[in-house]
């Protein structure tokens, strides 16, 4: 008998990012394939060829905001779905090669991200120095032993473990309490069940450039009793004055207020992207009005009825 084909995962690597950090936390992924990769776009194509289940990506930080290149990739690839977040608390180190001091360092090897959560920091300790962009967290110290563009790099904790590298500073990230939010998203459209403590992503583009439309856009939450935990503006890019919104919703679609917000914003927007309803990392209970309740809407939705039918 053959044995059973391990399903795949795809992650930004290589290994010992902060992606494979929040992949581990999945536990339909443990003793599964998974698959390192370069970038957000690669793991998306992974999932929708079928190469992978589902791909973990960072969608947020706690210090820098939105990844706008995350949340571009799920606006322009179709049929893509969130089944769950999760959270790494994010710190940095500063390593260097072997012998090199802090007063040598002219160059930075960083991830974008990284960079912006550590820029205070190194403006303190390394004035006037100069940053190359790295596709990942470890990629960025791996280049210091491929080239000698950089003097020293950012990076996870713990990566002298894995590569020839000294540490010269530790704990400089700017903010101690910074946390990196991922989501693992799929191809699949089974909805997870909803547990009181529930998040809601979609992708808005407003309508025209007009004075009040986004007004109108928030308009579908709040007269519902929706509470919005993130809404960010991304250019759509064909002309000057055109966005969409990434949003999160408190709340699950199988909530009366929540579908009922949905079913406001598609009148509202000519194209709305739903990206899932899944449980909240933080497992917080979702807070609303109690006359935002589902049996609020039930009972309100059974008295039209019964004017309909003449009763």
């Amino acid at each position: 008998m053959s044995e059973t084909r391990k399903a795949s995962y795809s992650f930004l690597g290589p290994a010992g990012t902060f992606t494979e950090a929040a992949l581990a936390q999945v536990p339909e992924a443990r003793g599964q394939a998974w698959r390192s990769v370069n970038n957000v776009g690669e793991a998306l194509a992974d999932v929708v060829s079928g190469r992978s289940v589902a791909a973990m990506i960072a969608i947020e930080n706690s210090v820098d905001g939105g990844v706008s290149a995350t949340q571009d990739a799920l606006a322009k690839v179709p049929d893509l779905r969130i089944i769950g977040e999760y959270l790494v608390p994010v710190n940095f180190v500063l390593v260097a090669r072997p012998g090199t001091t802090l007063a040598d360092v002219k160059i930075v090897a960083a991830h974008p991200v990284a960079y912006a959560q550590c820029r205070d920091w190194l403006e303190t300790h390394v004035p006037h120095h100069g940053h190359i962009p790295a596709s990942s967290n470890v990629a960025a110290p791996a280049s210091l032993l491929e080239t000698e563009q950089a003097d020293a790099a950012v990076a996870p904790p713990g990566i002298e473990n894995h590569l020839d590298l000294t540490v010269l500073a530790t704990d400089i990230g700017d903010n101690p309490n910074a946390v990196t939010r991922f989501v693992l998203v799929s191809r699949t459209t089974v909805i997870p069940a909803r547990t009181g403590a529930d998040k809601t992503s979609l992708i808005v583009e407003l309508p025209e450039d007009r004075a009040g439309a986004l007004l109108e856009l928030l308009e579908q939450f709040a007269t519902r009793g929706v509470n919005l935990s993130l809404i960010q503006s991304r250019p759509i890019g064909d002309a000057l004055g055109r966005y969409r919104f990434v949003i999160d919703a408190d709340g699950h679609i199988h909530d009366e207020r929540v579908a009922d917000a949905l079913l406001g914003l598609r009148r509202f927007s000519p194209k709305v992207i739903f990206l899932g309803s899944y449980p909240r990392a933080d497992r917080q209970q979702n807070e609303y009005t109690k006359r935002y309740d589902d049996d609020v809407y039930i009972g309100a939705r059974a008295w039209l009825d019964t004017l309909l039918r003449g009763a």
